[in-house]
């Protein structure tokens, strides 16, 4: 991995080394312009993947949950979903997040180039079922060395305007390798980390409008309310909205088990 920054194409100056997989001495390098920190040229990755879903994951269920509840209320309010959109979780992993939303009543489908569909086989995501409204990419963004391709890719396979996603955010200097437990050297796949300025460059380099609330970040062509992201995020509302989405779109639990039983039939 070479050249400048992948975001901005600002200089990169070395930040720190530390060991990846426990035994790959690897160099971290930041963007002084954006803020973009990365492991520079991360040779371990097809190791790293041998399993899709690293074993260190264990939030994946509960933030699965978390997710899914806030993503009611943002598509809902502050989208103006009404039971018509079609969604696309990218980079699905085992379909989690696309069987969490069917349940409330949404639309969504599921597409991920390395894990398996364990959970909503079936419902893949094929261009030719026509755009989707948004698309979802939930702890991705570490993952990636070229995040500026990633999002012209998926948006462009999904025809959607909008990208929700979730990364953690760092601000200030680099956290040291003690102090940042979002690093996980030891699974070697998180190698891209991001500041609130550094989404707000890739935003600006794609024409695409940026806003973040409460973990959840979008880009998006059109401008969201920030206050009413803020809102519909937030502990108490994320907690209620998913009962009134899922009241008012009807879930798809029981319709997905009938179409699923005449497949099979």
């Amino acid at each position: 991995m070479d050249g400048g920054c992948p975001v901005c194409s600002g200089s990169m100056t070395h930040c720190f080394s530390a060991e990846v997989l426990g035994k790959y001495q690897a160099d971290y390098e930041v963007c002084g312009a954006c803020g973009f920190l990365r492991a520079r040229d991360p040779h371990w990755l097809e190791e790293a993947y041998s399993s899709a879903i690293a074993a260190a994951d264990t939030g994946l269920v509960a933030r699965n949950f978390a997710v899914a509840c806030k993503l009611a209320g943002v598509l809902y309010l502050a989208l103006g979903e009404r039971g018509q959109g079609r969604y696309l979780d990218a980079a699905g992993g085992y379909g989690m997040l696309t069987r969490l939303m069917r349940d409330f009543g949404f639309d969504f489908y599921w597409a991920d180039k390395y894990c398996s569909n364990v959970l909503v086989p079936g419902f893949e995501y094929r261009q030719e079922d026509g755009p989707c409204n948004a698309v979802t990419a939930i702890e991705v963004f570490e993952h990636l060395t070229d995040p500026v391709a990633f999002v012209a890719e998926t948006l462009k396979l999904s025809g959607a305007r909008t990208l929700i996603f979730t990364t953690e955010l760092y601000e200030g200097d680099p956290p040291r390798p003690d102090a940042w437990w979002y690093y996980t050297f030891a699974t070697g796949q998180h190698i891209g980390f991001f500041k609130h300025r550094t989404l707000e460059t890739l935003a600006e380099k794609m024409g695409l409008h940026f806003s973040s609330a409460n973990g959840i970040h979008i880009l998006s062509a059109q401008r969201i309310n920030e206050r009413l992201l803020r809102v519909v995020t937030g502990r108490w509302v994320s907690r209620i909205a998913p009962l009134f989405v899922r009241r008012a779109l009807g879930s798809k639990t029981m319709s997905d088990h009938q179409l699923m039983l005449q497949r099979i039939g």
